[in-house]
């Protein structure tokens, strides 16, 4: 197994944005939520996910800079680890950074 200096973290900041997707794609699909409420009148009251375009908006562009940040800390881990020489760690992020944009 490659990297390991970071002892791996750098995939917590992939799950985060991973769960921030899972959410968006919830919102999108108004999605029932697994509770509710009940009203005055005891009806029960299903909540979904929803949120504004303009909120969406933002959760898109976090899920961007975590991924960049992700691509960061694996980068860098996998060349203190000793993984990867200086010509390999520019490339390979380089190439990893252009996948995102």
């Amino acid at each position: 197994m490659s990297g390991g200096h970071f002892n791996y973290h750098q995939y917590k900041i992939s799950n985060i944005a991973d769960e921030i997707e899972l959410y968006i794609e919830k919102c999108e699909r108004k999605e029932k939520r697994d509770w509710g409420y009940t009203d005055k009148d005891w009806n029960y009251i299903q909540n979904i996910y929803e949120e504004k375009e303009e909120i969406l908006n933002e959760f898109r562009e976090a899920v961007k800079a975590l991924r960049r940040a992700f691509v960061y800390a694996h980068e860098v881990d996998w060349y203190l680890s000793g993984d990867t020489g200086e010509d390999s760690f520019l490339e390979r992020l380089k190439k990893d950074l252009d996948k995102i944009s």
